[in-house]
């Protein structure tokens, strides 16, 4: 059962980033693109570093807390909960919402929903899906493996656009910075 659940929900995923990848970005002529090639960058380190990390889990034996079972279940939860958190977040942006780094001339600072609680809320669901596979593996390295390298380039993703933020909100974005976290709520 948690076999199949697991990989129903990854392939939707999956499915989904790639429909949102196409589906969002943002072209030159709509809007202010502010990407610094951080898009591409994302996508290289995350199809790489979960690739690698899945591919390490099927070949070597389960060494997180004994291999124990309850893993999988746990990872699949968080998968859900990621989902959730991020599809939420790009609906609440609607059509502001882009899967490069752009600025739209009609774009309003959005501060409700989940962006009341975090400024990146769809990279909070991204990088717990991250942390969903590597805590699905059961394994330490492909813990490893899914979630040091993709976070190294979500935290430069985010560095990227809250330069973009900055310049296009000033100091209406900086005022919001202070009052709320970058991805986890009351932490960062």
């Amino acid at each position: 059962m948690i076999p199949a659940l697991w990989q129903f929900f990854y392939w939707l995923w999956v499915g989904s980033e790639i429909v949102i990848g196409v589906g969002t970005r943002t072209k030159k002529s709509s809007g202010r693109t502010r990407d610094r090639g951080s898009l591409l960058l994302l996508w290289l380190v995350l199809f790489a570093s979960l690739t690698a990390a899945i591919w390490h889990s099927e070949v070597t034996p389960p060494d997180m807390y004994g291999g124990a079972h309850i893993l999988k279940w746990i990872g699949l939860v968080i998968l859900i909960i990621a989902l959730a958190i991020r599809w939420t977040a790009i609906y609440t942006l609607g059509k502001a919402f882009s899967s490069n780094v752009a600025i739209l001339d009609s774009q309003k600072l959005n501060q409700s929903g989940v962006y009341r609680f975090v400024r990146h809320p769809s990279y909070l669901g991204l990088w717990l899906v991250f942390i969903a596979v590597g805590v699905h593996s059961r394994n330490w390295l492909s813990f490893a493996l899914a979630t040091i390298p993709t976070t190294a380039a979500l935290l430069y993703r985010i560095h990227v656009e809250e330069n973009a933020l900055v310049q296009a909100f000033g100091d209406q974005y900086i005022t919001y910075a202070k009052s709320t976290k970058r991805l986890i709520p009351g932490v960062y």
